[in-house]
This record gives C-alpha cells, structure tokens and sequence, in this order.
C-alpha cells in the first residue's frame, strides 16, 4: 500500500529554530585561514543569519510539494519517495539512492530530465523515476532496535520497487547510494538490468588470491589513505560514537549548519564558495528537513552500522550486471580517482566517463529553483 505524502512543517518547529539560532552561543574566532580548523565563524554566522531571517521555508516546502510524493510501508518501514512516470508513458524503471550528509533533495534536478529527456534536448530513453529517502533520514524512519546496512536498503527498494509493479529496474546511486545500487545488483541480478555509480563506495577484495595492485592503484590507495588522515575525523566519531554526536547536533542549528555545510564545501566542486556553487536556499532546504525531522543522529547512524555490521566482499563476489561509472573528482579537497582497473575487479563496467566538473555531489551548480532572490 501507498498513500500520497506532502510536506508540511508545522510553525512552531520553525518558531523554535529560528529562535534557537538567534540565541546561538558563538566561540571565538580559530586562529588563521579562514575554514582551516573548520566551519569558518563569519560565513556561518552570514548563514544562520539568512537561515533566521530570510531564507523562506514556505517557498521551499511548495517548490518539494511539486514532485508526487508518497509513503509506501516495506517490511515494516515506513518508505518517504518520490515518483514520477515518464511523459507519454513507456518508462524505464530507475531508483536513485542518495548519501550522506544529503537527502531526497539533492536528486530532484534529474527528475525532469530523466522523465522528459526530448523538453531538456536530450537523446535517449525517458524513465519512471523513484527517489527514496534513506531510512534515518528526513522523511523516512530508520528502524530502532538493530543495524540497517546498505545491503538491508538494498533489499527494501527491491521490496519498494515490486510494490510499485515493477519487477526489473535499473539503479542509480553515490556515497551511500552507490553501496545500496551495487547490493541491489549482488543480492537478485535478475531483477537489475544496470547500475549507474558516482562514487566507489565499495571497495573490491584486494586479500589473498587477488591481483597484484597497479601502479596506478597503488597510487590511488595511497591518495585515499592520505584523504583519510586528514578528512576522516568526521567518519571515526560517526561510526564509533554516533548517540554522543547526536546530542548536539539535534540541539544546535549552528552545530547542524557546520557540521553540514563543511562537508558540502570540503567535497563539492566549490573551490572553496561553497554558497556560490550550490546556493543558500538549496543548503538550507537541506538542512530544515534535518533539522524538522529530527533526522540527523539517525543518519550519522549509517557510519556505525556499515562499519560494524556491514556486509563484506569476498574473493568471489563480483557484479554481474552492466555498470556504468561517472567519476566526479574535482572535489575542493580531493579524495581520488579510481583508475578503471580499480572498478573492473568488483563491476563489470561497460562505461566510464571522467567529467572535468563537479565533485563527490556532482551537481556543479545550483539549479536556479533553488536560488535566493
């Protein structure tokens, strides 16, 4: 069963952040460049700022209301999605899975496209699109009492998409949507006819048994490893002590604000603006449907159950179905990227494109819908 689903924040939840960020409790400025030890001062306090007192989270809520939205309970959860069918009817059935620090949100630029392909002056196929929100975040509960793994999501979009009458589909994801789309594929090929990936979310098996390393794959995990010595503060705390994070995280617009927006600046294709590449309105959508839902400790929640109750990829595991990579590496602060050969030992990839634009959130400006005025 389905039921149709709108967006509606009541106004004493926005009352109340907006007079929780007025009574924001400031720390002093970090000594040096600007962003160095993290969020800086000035632009967060610019935000939060507009957050209060301009950013119109009505115009937003009608701009989400726009796409058909629904609830659909799979295996006891309780589903938030968007759907759209292709204009004049005849869609391919695709999924897309979003990540972490993100939402349903940040994919709703491709949904005209994808369903309307010829009004955007683009070749090829129209699809009916489903975009699921992650459970544990915004719309879509995470269920209490026992890990949720990206294996787990995987088995209830399948369970979402036979719900919805379709019983083969392809699939889309980054971050943690791309573990969700590459465990759709592991868990029953039969229903997949391809994955589409942005990010290398799954690491191939690389123990005993396995080729050697490259020297192009040496370089890359070398590069990953430096990544993680500087930027991976974020993940340790996340996958070890997600309930502590929470606490502040919940009680605290500024601390949701630059706990967020860092990871926005620090992975998109920015150039260190961060505003100027995705723009306020779009931030701050993002962050009001945390914030209003309660959502962001139930999110973080993904780091500790994948890490330690994550399934693993064994020596014969292999995705059999076509897979295609878009590899966005122009992050501000680079991760990496893959060398072919790196996709190749778990996918079998049948296209891979190198864009010069856009990082691990690929979008590499902000849709002007989303945009102040």
């Amino acid at each position: 069963m389905t039921r149709p689903f709108l967006v509606d924040v009541p106004d004493a939840v926005l009352d109340d952040l907006r007079a929780r960020i007025r009574a924001t409790r400031w720390p002093p400025p970090a000594p040096g460049a600007p962003w160095e030890q993290g969020t800086d001062l000035g632009y967060l306090r610019d935000l939060l700022d507009y957050w209060a007192s301009g950013f119109s989270w009505r115009d937003a809520e009608r701009r989400l209301n726009a796409y058909p939205q629904f609830v659909a309970s799979v295996s006891g959860v309780e589903i938030h999605f968007v759907h759209q069918r292709a204009v004049g009817g005849g869609g391919v059935p695709l999924v897309l899975t979003h990540g972490w620090p993100s939402a349903f949100v940040e994919l709703l630029p491709l949904v005209s496209r994808l369903t309307d392909p010829v009004a955007h002056g683009i070749a090829g196929p129209a699809f009916d699109v489903v975009v699921p929100s992650l459970p544990g975040y915004g719309f879509t509960p995470r269920p209490a009492g026992h890990a949720v793994t990206t294996r787990d999501v995987a088995g209830l979009w399948h369970g979402l998409m036979a719900t919805l009458g379709y019983p083969r589909y392809g699939a889309h994801g980054g971050d943690f949507g791309a573990g969700v789309a590459t465990w759709m594929a592991l868990t029953e090929p039969e229903r997949v006819t391809g994955i589409h990936l942005t990010t290398p979310e799954v690491s191939p098996y690389l123990g005993p048994g396995s080729a050697p390393l490259s020297e192009a794959e040496r370089a890359y995990a070398d590069q990953v490893a430096a990544w993680d010595s500087t930027e991976r503060g974020y993940s340790a705390i996340q996958s070890t002590r997600p309930q502590t994070l929470g606490y502040g995280l919940t009680d605290s617009p500024a601390g949701l604000a630059a706990w967020i927006v860092e990871k926005w600046r620090s992975w998109g294709d920015t150039g260190g603006d961060v505003s100027g590449r995705f723009g306020r309105d779009f931030l701050l959508t993002l962050l009001t449907i945390y914030w209003a839902t309660g959502s962001i400790t139930t999110s973080i929640r993904d780091y500790y159950d994948n890490r330690w109750h994550g399934p693993s990829v064994g020596p014969g595991t292999r995705v059999a179905v076509p897979t295609a990579i878009a590899a966005f590496a122009n992050e501000f602060v680079p991760e990496g990227l893959p060398p072919p050969s790196w996709s190749s030992r778990l996918y079998e990839v049948r296209r891979r494109t190198v864009f010069p634009r856009g990082g691990h959130s690929p979008r590499s400006r902000s849709p002007t819908w989303w945009r102040e005025t």
